[in-house]
């Protein structure tokens, strides 16, 4: 599918995405690019075999590159579309991974002028409490949904190209409107990771003094398994969607004090009610998954 397919981050993403290609059979030659202070990281991906070379230096990693794919976090989207500028080959297909699309999308234009027909943005709802190129693995996509938010200028074949990509390392790939993109991660991806950092941090400190921890049961570690999460990388997403987050923020605040309200009056039937009616909606999204 592609002669030399090249990542710009070989993080968790990036490097799944590498390891899926190589199975697949999608590329000949696949290639890492990074700044000269990750070129440990870089190393460490040629050695397990995610990568078959490294570069510190962009220009020789796009070197006939006919794919590019930034695996980055979304934070440094900016800088890297920057770098690209000048090496931008209009023949080339490039996409990102990144968990933000308007963010992205905006960088692009502060760059570019306009976003590259060229460039498909995408998003794999898939990833891991587990960061580094260690932690890659080639299935880490199947059966995954893959969001592509293509723009009006994007050129068919670019996103036919990309949609294929993902279709082959296993992805479910659906088409969704940038600004749609962002309103429902934030609420299925971004919010969760917010409460999931605020709960563990609450009884963290209250651990310090009572060793609340010590008696976890299984619920505590299935609802706080998304904070070991990377902070550096959900900074980054949480300030890049900040505009979606905050009002849903507030709304499940207006949440938990209606439900504070029923418990302070004994409103009973109300709390089943509304203990009720979340489980239903939690089946329906079970048997969605299943579907």
């Amino acid at each position: 599918m592609f002669a030399r397919l090249c990542l710009i981050g070989v993080g968790l993403i990036g490097g799944s995405v590498a390891k899926a290609a190589r199975q697949q059979g999608l590329c000949r030659e696949i290639v890492g690019y990074g700044r000269a202070q990750d070129a440990a990281n870089l190393q460490r991906a040629q050695q397990l075999g995610v990568i078959d070379s490294y570069f510190t230096d962009l220009g020789a990693a796009l070197s006939a590159a006919d794919c590019v794919v930034i695996a980055s976090p979304v934070g440094a989207v900016s800088g890297i579309f920057k770098q690209l500028q000048p090496y931008w080959n209009p023949q080339t297909v490039y996409t990102d991974v990144c968990s933000t699309k308007t963010s992205v999308v905006q960088a692009a234009q502060a760059v570019f002028g306009a976003v590259p027909v060229n460039f498909v943005p995408a998003h794999p709802i898939a990833g891991a409490e587990c960061s580094g190129v260690e932690a890659a693995t080639a299935d880490l996509f199947r059966q995954r949904r893959l969001i592509i938010t293509p723009l009006d200028n994007t050129d068919p074949r670019c996103l036919d190209t990309i949609q294929r990509f993902w279709e082959a390392i296993g992805s479910s790939v659906s088409l969704m409107g940038v600004e749609h993109h962002d309103t429902v991660l934030a609420a299925t991806s971004h919010l969760p990771h917010l409460l999931a950092f605020a709960l563990v941090g609450l009884l963290g400190h209250k651990d310090e003094q009572r060793e609340i921890f010590k008696y976890a049961a299984g619920g505590f570690k299935d609802f706080s398994r998304i904070a070991s999460s990377d902070p550096t990388m959900w900074l980054d997403i949480c300030q890049a969607n900040k505009q979606e987050i905050i009002p849903l923020i507030q709304q499940y605040q207006a949440e938990l004090a209606k439900i504070e309200h029923y418990l302070h009056t004994d409103q009973t039937e109300q709390l089943f009610a509304t203990f009720t009616y979340a489980r239903n909606a939690r089946q329906r999204y079970l048997d969605q998954l299943e579907d």
